[in-house]
């Protein structure tokens, strides 16, 4: 038995995005399996996490997206149709090929982690997976952060009451020195860094930046759309965003314009965002340009409130809206379907 057309969509959206293998269908519904796949499709989702940027890799910098954790799936015959279809987490498959972050537990944790997300981020009629992938990534993420924090802040304790006692041990003539020492240092660095890092000369345009603007997505009379370009320096995506602002005046006066760009030349690597005050949607985007590997490239993505809080669900519609517009321009290959697919098994 076929997959409904929703799921094999899905699939092929998941593995386009994060990365062939990463959604993989391996049960069908009335076949055994254990019990599993009785009353649906099975399938292992190898959780994505993106990694550091290899700047120093010979074959240049890149973002390496790495399985850190497979998770075996159930998705309900008619998923997403209804409010009882959601998918469920069967268990752990394996913790991958990557073992230096796992400790006692941890794939249970992230595995029951993931089952929240799943619960926090479905709707009846609406796909989740690629929400519920991103709501678990960020809750591992701020997790991740405030353990860092509190390590810090322990050694920084342990780092002032070290420092305070050897102070107070030191002759006045060795602090007197130090100090002199601290600030000749200073005022040399500063001088170094003015010098290396003057302020980027203004791109001149040659004529309008080559957008690709995706369908508008509307959901709750708010309104998504997105645009992207091909650029090769931040001066030029700058310059572009700042072209988009002068230049349409709809654009201008709308809710929010978020924007992310990612730039590699040779070894050098440039990225940044901005939310332009709806935080943290600048560095989501950031984050999708990283897990879909894409270099050179401007998103904007511009809301116009509708009157109606849409809560995280915002989210996941900026990121679409990102993934169609790049998809839309050609920066990501989107598998082709076949014709008549899902249609002829009806």
């Amino acid at each position: 038995m076929q997959p409904s057309e929703d799921l094999a969509d899905e699939i092929e959206a998941v593995n386009s995005i994060y990365g062939d293998g990463t959604l993989v269908l391996t049960e069908a519904g009335g076949g055994g399996g254990g019990g599993d796949s009785d009353n649906g499709y099975v399938a292992v989702l190898a959780v994505p996490a993106a990694g550091e940027d290899d700047v120093g890799a010979a074959d240049g910098a890149h973002t390496v997206v790495r399985r850190r954790l497979h998770l075996r799936l159930c998705f309900p015959p008619a998923y997403p149709a209804g409010p009882g279809d959601a998918p469920a987490v069967l268990g752990v498959q394996s913790v991958g090929d990557r073992g230096e972050h796992r400790r006692p537990g941890a794939a249970a944790r992230d595995a029951e982690r993931f089952r929240n997300a799943l619960g926090a981020t479905f709707q009846a009629g609406q796909v989740c997976l690629f929400d519920a992938i991103e709501a678990f990534l960020q809750s591992r993420e701020e997790e991740e952060e405030a353990e860092e924090a509190e390590e810090e802040d322990n050694e920084g304790k342990t780092s002032s009451q070290a420092d305070t006692a050897s102070e107070t041990q030191a002759p006045a003539s060795t602090v007197a020195t130090s100090i002199a020492s601290f600030s000749t240092t200073t005022a040399t660095t500063r001088t170094t860094t003015a010098a290396a890092a003057p302020p980027p000369p203004p791109f001149a345009l040659a004529g309008p930046p080559p957008w690709t603007v995706a369908d508008p997505i509307v959901e709750l009379k708010s309104t998504f759309v997105a645009r992207c370009a091909p650029v090769t320096s931040p001066a030029q995506a700058a310059a572009y965003v700042q072209h988009l602002l002068d230049t349409d005046r709809r654009v201008r006066g709308a809710t929010h314009n978020m924007t992310a760009w990612r730039i590699r030349q040779d070894a050098v690597v440039y990225q940044d965002c901005d939310d332009d005050g709806e935080t943290a949607a600048g560095g989501r985007l950031l984050h999708l340009l990283q897990l879909m590997d894409l270099w050179n490239v401007l998103v904007v993505v511009t809301r116009w409130y509708g009157g109606h809080k849409l809560g995280p669900r915002r989210f996941a519609l900026i990121n679409q809206a990102a993934r169609d517009a790049v998809v839309k321009a050609g920066f990501v290959a989107e598998p082709a379907k076949k014709k008549g697919q899902g249609k002829s098994s009806k």
